[in-house]
């Protein structure tokens, strides 16, 4: 007896990476929110745009990982203009 996969249920080696690499980039877009987002931020950024690149739409973490990372980006340096805070 087998068990049924269906058909796109493979995940490959790339697709696991740019997982991981979207989970790292919405921890340091969410951390850029209290810490320097104009580095942080822009590097969360980079990196989920990386991860989209390799993961690409299938992946339903990647999507969301640039969206948050890109909001935190703005709500981060919102922040620190209102509060008078360094952002870099």
């Amino acid at each position: 007896m087998s068990t049924y996969e269906p058909a796109g249920a493979r995940v490959t080696a790339t697709q696991l990476v740019a997982d991981f690499l979207a989970t790292f980039a919405l921890f340091a877009g969410l951390v850029s929110l209290v810490y320097y987002p104009g580095r942080l931020g822009t590097a969360a950024v980079f990196i989920a745009l990386f991860a989209a690149a390799l993961g690409g739409r299938d992946r339903y973490l990647v999507p969301v990982s640039v969206g948050v990372t890109t909001a935190c980006w703005f709500a981060g340096m919102g922040i620190a203009i209102a509060l008078d805070r360094p952002i870099f």
